[in-house]
């Protein structure tokens, strides 16, 4: 095996997160498990086969090709659990708007925010979006990022929504990304159910006895989230639309508890989804919830730094509370307009007073939890993937300190070059 497999050497650091292969809480959160003075062996089969001083490294695979990593430190790749990748224009006037004092449910219901979207995604071809995507992706996997979640949600059609799985299915092929992909068409209720004869009623109806069925036919989806928050679905809505998801073998997500409390928390815990995503009006109850459910708390610093919000989510309470907690950059047109996972890093530090060792893991091993994929990826350890990401300092500590600056300059997914790739 030694002449086909290859050597990542040279390394000022390895931030390692090995550990169990699941979702770490409380105190375990705290241990990135950093190693100096290692080296990486990542096998023909793009798994992780040993970790180990550089020289015992070279003696057991002599063969094997040098990847010299002395220009900083190795990291997991990170694991972004909560994007909404495929989209069209950009919607850069509600910036403004918002500078304003227009709020982001007043956005909505003036049709612009998600409805917005619908409009702009319903009228391309799938070749246009995925031109746009592709850019955006390698972006993406240029900041240090190997699995991204991908949802649909600005199509809410029958035809659109499908159309968005298929086209995220078809990226998986041609992007260097590992894609997980993520049903979404309750979203928003479409602008054209709001109206008699039409109702809300009638789209969930669509959404629970067409849509769900046809993607769990064609496999287009490993889950089903719903935007669970006032205003938007009711907790008896959401609980009908993943009643209906799980029944035709799909994995539960909910959006919750983003703008206000609305026990969107205590829901995703009663129904054990695989995470609770956003979060930052959850309440006491919400926490004690997730924390016995053991529901991944996958939370967002850039939406409500770019909604200019000044609550953010409770990380310190979640994780005292033994809430296992990922962190993810929630990618799209209207509230985070961002590629840069460091930037992630960053704000989960400065904003949600995070540990760069308890950011890492959120980005890493619980990220990876939150998809359902703690046992494959999300740490360098034996039998891992081989999903690494190089960045150009000596520090591991750097990485959100440098913030907003790129210092990745190679990603590997299953040890195959992603970036440059």
């Amino acid at each position: 095996m030694s002449d086909r497999s290859q050597l990542f050497v040279n390394a000022a650091q390895v931030v390692t997160c090995a550990g169990p292969a699941r979702a770490r809480r409380g105190a375990e959160q705290a241990d990135a498990l950093v190693r100096d003075r290692v080296g990486i062996a990542v096998g023909a089969d793009g798994r992780i086969a040993s970790v180990a001083p550089d020289a015992e490294l070279r003696a057991a695979f002599p063969y094997a090709p040098l990847v010299d990593c002395s220009q900083g430190v190795l990291t997991p790749g990170f694991v972004d659990s909560h994007t909404h990748a495929i989209f069209g224009r950009a919607r850069y006037e509600e910036q403004e708007l918002r500078a304003t004092g227009v709020g982001y449910l007043d956005i909505a219901r003036r049709g612009g925010g998600i409805h917005s979207s619908v409009r702009d995604l319903r009228n391309r071809s799938a070749d246009e979006l995925a031109a746009l995507a592709t850019t955006r992706l390698r972006r993406i996997a240029a900041h240090g990022t190997t699995t991204l979640e991908v949802k649909s949600g600005y199509g809410l059609s029958l035809e659109s929504e499908l159309a968005t799985l298929r086209l995220i299915r078809r990226l998986s092929a041609e992007v260097p990304l590992r894609l997980v992909p993520t049903f979404l068409g309750a979203h928003e209720v479409p602008m054209e159910y709001r109206e008699a004869p039409r109702s809300r009623d009638e789209y969930i109806g669509l959404v629970t006895g067409e849509m769900i069925p046809a993607v769990a036919a064609e496999g287009l989806a490993r889950f089903c989230d719903v935007f669970c928050e006032p205003g938007v679905y009711t907790s008896d809505e959401t609980r009908r639309i993943l009643g209906a998801a799980r029944a035709a073998g799909l994995a539960l997500k909910l959006h919750a508890d983003e703008l206000e409390n609305g026990a969107a928390a205590e829901l995703a815990a009663e129904l054990r989804a695989t995470s609770a995503d956003h979060l930052a009006a959850i309440s006491e109850a919400g926490i004690a919830a997730l924390a016995g459910a053991g529901t991944v708390a996958t939370l967002l610093p850039g939406t409500m730094l770019f909604l200019g919000r000044q609550k953010q989510a409770p990380a310190r309470a979640l994780i005292a509370a033994g809430v296992p907690v990922a962190l993810a950059s929630d990618f799209n047109p209207g509230t985070s307009p961002t590629v840069n996972f460091s930037l992630v890093l960053t704000l989960g530090v400065s904003q949600l007073r995070l540990s760069v060792a308890e950011a890492f893991v959120a980005a890493t091993v619980n990220g990876a939890a939150a998809l359902g994929l703690a046992a494959d990826i999300g740490q360098i350890a034996p039998g891992f993937q081989g999903d690494l990401a190089l960045f150009d300092v000596r520090d591991h500590r750097e990485i959100p300190y440098w913030y907003g600056d790129n210092r990745c300059v190679g990603t590997w997914l299953a040890g195959r070059p992603a970036h440059p790739g």
